[in-house]
């Protein structure tokens, strides 16, 4: 059940990220960021009225609202340092470093929550991992430019906090956990709308695929925080980690982008890794 949550989980990541890529392209990144943060919200408020999950315990060191808060916080500022990083410099230096922010809470998972994988999980776990990583398509023959590298670097040490921040908050309530962290970006969003006064030209025509990235990134929090009170929470982190794959397919299906050979055995190789962790 875990791994299959954690699966769903990087699909519907990998297919909101691939529908915000593509508005992004005709909208500024922060007014569909913005939107997509407030229909997530208003998701999580319909779950948790209809559930009445609610009375989950909030504060104490078992508390769903300080890991849910930073993990807002941090995975907004994630986002904001993926988005410059990939208006500055290539998706293929940028992408592929920020995926490795599942190195952090799967190193949470190991030394402080003490997940034991043996040696063909461990070897599932890699191949996964490089997978994910090769699938972005990393690009190095023209260089490494500082800026957008550095800004890599920022998304991956903040989406990594956030995924460890939310595996915290969902010992205590998966759902609350992820409705707090959409409060947190919603709160940033008004306050990014009080300033600009606008949406950036985003309007109803836009509103359907708007709702499916907001629902979608939702939901991929919910099940990837649900997985990881169902089994071991580092491989959860990495099966949920592996959404630069389908992210990848997507573009290769409808927007009939090339694969680089890389992407094909990236693609491969996670494959591999999520048979092996799924069969022992």
């Amino acid at each position: 059940m875990a791994s299959l949550l954690a699966l769903l989980s990087s699909g519907l990541w990998g297919s909101a990220d691939f529908h915000a890529g593509n508005l992004s392209k005709k909208f500024p990144s922060i007014a569909v960021l913005a939107t997509t943060q407030a229909i997530g919200f208003l998701t999580g408020i319909f779950l948790v009225a209809v559930t009445g999950d609610w009375k989950s315990e909030a504060f104490g060191s078992h508390g769903y609202l300080l890991p849910g808060f930073l993990a807002g916080l941090c995975g907004y500022v994630g986002l904001m340092s993926l988005y410059g990083g990939l208006s500055t410099g290539r998706m293929g230096v940028v992408s592929p470093i920020s995926s490795l922010g599942a190195l952090i809470p799967l190193a949470y998972a190991i030394v402080i929550k003490g997940d034991h994988l043996s040696t063909i999980l461990a070897i599932g776990v890699g191949a996964a991992l490089l997978g994910g990583f090769l699938a972005s398509g990393p690009e190095i023959s023209q260089g490494l430019p500082l800026k957008p590298v550095l800004l890599a670097v920022s998304a991956a040490l903040f989406f990594g906090l956030a995924l460890s921040f939310m595996a915290i908050g969902s010992q205590s309530s998966a759902l609350m956990t992820m409705t707090t962290m959409r409060a947190t970006t919603l709160l940033i969003g008004i306050g990014i709308f009080a300033k600009y006064r606008n949406v950036g030209g985003l309007g109803r025509t836009q509103l359907p695929v708007l709702i499916y990235i907001g629902v979608s990134d939702f939901a991929a929090n919910l099940f990837l925080g649900v997985a990881t009170t169902k089994g071991l929470v580092s491989l959860a982190m990495v099966l949920g980690s592996l959404y630069p794959v389908a992210t990848a397919i997507l573009a290769y299906k409808i927007l009939h982008e090339r694969l680089h050979k890389v992407q094909y055995v990236g693609v491969a190789l996670a494959v591999i890794g999520v048979s092996l962790i799924s069969a022992f």
